[in-house]
């Protein structure tokens, strides 16, 4: 079976270098030949170019690219595959390229690998970087299930742990756990610039440590991603969005009138609550 990888990249690169260690050939394409050239250097990918023609060669192609660029890469794509090749992504949002992609390839199947680092491009892929993690694969009804199962096969090979649900439930389930975290700290960022004394700002930044570096970690990463996340997923991000806002301004309320008891009611919940999350 021969893999092909749209995107070379944390993602696209990380999938290339696990499965040519596993016997695959990998076949790469990517907009810029710098990076064509290092993925072969790396080992990631057998043979790269710039030409998506270079895909005609696979079997199962992955779209590992950002979400704006899904549909008019795959609507190039369609002249040079074979009717029986598999096209499947790693978009972290899924109804709106669901829809768009199945309808231009039938043996479309969404996906969306629950891994990365704060590392970007060709030099972030790492081997094995989806052991343990989730890979949700999100078929319609009308999706081949022999494609959606070759693409769990390939799932589980990187050693991931497959869920599948439908594209909707995906987005809703990710608002909470990806999106809404990625606005909650870019808020965290922006309200710490707004602060008037210089002075608290610097102490503050030479104070900072694992707490705030947690938090903010998501908030600090590519905007390109941030602003594509709350476009292709708007609603389901604006439904977790207001609910936040309603329970922070309960926080708000329990400080100022010095409610302490029910302050801490809050924080024994939310302190039971995280462990239900399988991080």
């Amino acid at each position: 079976m021969n893999i092909g990888i749209v995107g070379l990249g944390l993602i696209g690169g990380s999938i290339g270098l696990d499965l040519r260690s596993r016997g695959f050939d990998v076949f790469g394409v990517s907009s810029r030949q710098q990076t064509c050239d290092r993925a072969q250097a790396r080992g990631v990918v057998s043979e790269a170019s710039i030409h998506l023609s270079l895909m005609a060669a696979a079997d199962v192609v992955f779209i590992c690219t950002p979400l704006g660029l899904i549909e008019p890469i795959v609507r190039d794509l369609v002249p040079y595959l074979s009717p029986h090749t598999i096209v499947t992504d790693v978009g972290s949002v899924k109804t709106p390229i669901v829809q768009a992609v199945s309808s231009l390839w039938p043996n479309f199947v969404g996906g969306h690998p629950m891994a990365g680092t704060a590392e970007s491009g060709i030099e972030a892929a790492v081997p094995d970087l989806f052991v343990g993690r989730p890979y949700v694969l999100t078929p319609q009804p009308q999706t081949p299930a022999a494609a959606v199962d070759r693409v769990e096969e390939i799932a589980r090979l990187l050693g991931a742990s497959v869920y599948r649900c439908s594209p909707l439930d995906h987005d809703r389930a990710v608002a909470w756990i990806s999106h809404l975290p990625l606005m909650a700290s870019a808020t965290l960022l922006a309200a710490g610039a707004l602060e008037g004394d210089r002075h608290i700002v610097n102490l503050a930044q030479h104070l900072a440590s694992s707490g705030f570096r947690d938090t903010s970690r998501v908030g600090g990463g590519n905007p390109e991603l941030g602003v594509m996340v709350a476009k292709y997923n708007r609603e389901e991000l604006l439904r977790s969005l207001s609910i936040y806002r309603d329970c922070l301004d309960e926080f708000i309320s329990d400080i100022e009138a010095e409610n302490w008891q029910a302050l801490e009611h809050k924080l024994k919940l939310t302190q039971q609550a995280r462990q239900n999350y399988k991080l």
